[in-house]
């Protein structure tokens, strides 16, 4: 049997809502992504929602609202696709790694307490694989030192901290609506605020810094012209990618349903198996369950996490490794950043492995991974 790490909920509604996209002639920002920006905003709980073509886009803007340069100190995980310390690097700034907490594999807020610096202007915290920082003593440490809060939600579409969704608790919140996330438009993004004033500025900017509205200027309704308030970039969303996100929106629901069903059979197969440390869950919070990352506990095992990936490989099974920490990349290492600073987020790593996670992933498929799981834990357990 062949079991891909991720395929696409994508059905009949959006390949109708995109035809009609294209034929309505109107390629690039307009009106559906008006819509998508609306109904994303209520669904989230925000005030104001704006759609970019990525997430990294929206923590790079978000940054550059709020001023973030050079002499500011920017701090987040280690553990995080590198768009996330990326952008703190194009605003000029620092960033400053913290560790993980090992259950979670979320930053950990006492290590943010430790870091902070009058240099300290945000904190980037990543809602990793679905399940939600602890955003109460986050923001907490934030209003304490006059610092910005930079939610990261790339893996966050659907999350709840307690009852309120992320998109509506820090300051700013960047989503991805990347081809293997919770709500897919292909590529995409999108910002949350329920500050107006960043908001307005925010817009200007992902437009090459033209003034508010100039992106229905072909329409009938728009004007020919045009000011440059500030030099801007090229980061909006398309009409065709908004007609994916307004379909995806209504069946997330549905979507999530199909993922938690699977999500749970992995914790029930898995969690009383010595080898395996489960994905942490919490009865308070909503787990998005964008991935579902098992931890191969490698003092008992005969067999490692790389050799553990090549086996289901061959079993037909797709597999992912989320993430490789940001001091192990080249680049970083060139900066000064030490894996060995990072225990947790290292000792995490070296046995994380994700299972395929999708809206459309059969039972059989399911009971296939779970089998295959087993039976090399069984043959190489010590």
């Amino acid at each position: 049997m062949k079991v891909p790490f991720y395929t696409p909920y994508i059905g009949q509604e959006e390949i109708d809502e995109v035809t009609s996209a294209i034929q309505s002639n109107w390629l690039t920002k307009g009106q559906r992504t008006k819509n998508f920006e609306g109904k994303f905003a209520q669904y989230v709980g925000s005030k104001h929602a704006l759609g970019l073509n990525s997430c990294t886009a929206g923590l790079h803007l978000a940054q550059k609202v709020l001023g973030i340069g050079e002499g500011d100190q920017v701090i987040t995980t280690p553990y995080t696709f590198a768009a996330t310390v990326n952008t703190i690097l194009h605003c000029g700034a620092e960033p400053v790694l913290v560790d993980i907490d090992p259950l979670t594999m979320n930053i950990d807020p006492q290590e943010i307490e430790k870091a902070i610096t009058p240099k300290t202007k945000a904190i980037i915290p990543v809602h990793f694989a679905g399940f939600p920082c602890e955003m109460g003593m986050i923001m907490d440490i934030a209003r304490r030192h006059n610092v910005k809060v930079i939610e990261d939600a790339a893996h966050a579409v659907y999350t709840k901290y307690h009852d309120r969704l992320v998109g509506s608790i820090g300051d700013i919140t960047c989503f991805s609506f990347y081809a293997t996330k919770n709500l897919c438009t292909g590529e995409g993004g999108m910002i949350t605020s329920d500050d107006e004033e960043l908001m307005n500025e925010l817009q200007v900017l992902s437009l090459h810094g033209m003034s508010k509205n100039a992106w229905n200027r072909y329409s009938d309704k728009g004007t020919w012209f045009y000011e440059i308030e500030s030099p801007g970039y090229k980061y909006n969303m398309t009409d065709i990618q908004a007609s994916l996100g307004i379909v995806q929106l209504g069946k997330l629901e549905e979507m999530q349903t199909l993922r938690r069903k699977v999500a749970h059979q992995y914790q029930t197969s898995f969690s009383e198996v010595e080898q395996l440390q489960v994905p942490h869950d919490d009865p308070k919070h909503r787990h998005a369950w964008h991935l579902y990352p098992i931890r191969l506990k490698g003092d008992t095992l005969k067999i490692g996490r790389d050799e553990f990936i090549e086996k289901l490989k061959e079993a037909g099974i797709g597999t992912s490794v989320h993430f490789i920490p940001i001091p192990i990349h080249p680049f970083y290492k060139k900066l000064g950043y030490k894996i060995a600073d990072y225990h947790h987020t290292l000792k995490a790593y070296e046995g994380v492995i994700s299972l395929p996670l999708f809206p459309g992933m059969t039972e059989k498929q399911t009971e296939y991974v779970i089998q295959q799981v087993l039976n090399l834990v069984d043959q190489y357990k010590k």
